[in-house]
Formats: C-alpha cells, structure tokens, sequence
C-alpha cells in the first residue's frame, strides 16, 4: 500500500497519481488534504511519514507546490528518506542507491503525465544494497546523533 498526502497546491497532482496507481493495480492510503482549502505541508507530510515509519504503508508520496517543502518536513521524522523529484532517472536512483522511502512531487512544477512516468520509475526501481547499504546505514547515524 502506498500513503499519499498534499497541501493545496498539490491536491490536484495528488488525485492524479492516486487514480494513475489505482488503474496499475496498486492499494493507496490518502491521508488528506481533500479539498483546495489551504492547510498546512508539515501537517500532511508528519501523517504520511509517520504512516511509513509504523508501517501502515510501504513508501509514501507528498505532493506540494514544488515538492520542496514536503521534502523539507519529511527529512525531519525519524526513519524517512524524502527526496523531492521532477525526473524518471532521479526517481529511479533514489530508490537504487538512497532506498528511499518517501518521494515529493511539486505540482505547480511538474505535469501529470511526467509526474506518473517518475511514480514509475521509483516504484519499479529495487534498492541496490551493497556499497550503497553502508552509506544509507551512515545517514542512519548521522539521523541518531
């Protein structure tokens, strides 16, 4: 299952993906927002990494104006990996070499039809291990000092 969560400037690239992953076969959680009434990114982005952390989720996407912001607050809970994307190779290496866990998606940045090719490539990209485990385990620690 995979979380989803938007302020008001990404709702409507929110609700874009959450139909392109339901006709690809994949279960969603939508955490909110639900509506354009302005509400806050760190609120939406706190409910879906914490969805991640305690696994009721098995990777969450975040969806703002620039995916920045989401990005920002989602690097702040303990245990998430957020990178911010605009392109498929990124989305694929994130997951290759970061094992990330959380990507945000700007839509006031990126069109639907890019945003669903990037989805793509992180979900059909496998976390590499070897070298690249040690330098994920290092900003474990770095997350624990």
């Amino acid at each position: 299952m995979i979380g989803l969560g938007s302020d008001h400037g990404g709702i409507e690239l929110k609700n874009y993906i959450i139909n392109w992953l339901k006709e690809n076969g994949y279960e969603v959680k939508d955490y909110g927002s639900y509506d354009t009434n302005p509400v806050d990114y760190p609120d939406i982005a706190e409910k879906v990494c914490n969805g991640v952390v305690k696994g009721e989720v098995e990777c969450g996407m975040l969806f703002c104006g620039t995916g920045i912001g989401m990005s920002i607050a989602a690097n702040k809970i303990k245990g998430i990996r957020a990178a911010c994307l605009s392109d498929t190779y990124s989305a694929m290496r994130t997951k290759q070499h970061n094992n990330t866990n959380v990507i945000c998606l700007g839509g006031r940045v990126i069109g639907p039809e890019l945003a669903s090719e990037v989805v793509k490539s992180y979900l059909n990209a496998q976390f590499q291990g070897g070298r690249h485990e040690n330098r994920v385990n290092k900003i474990t620690a770095l997350e624990n000092k």
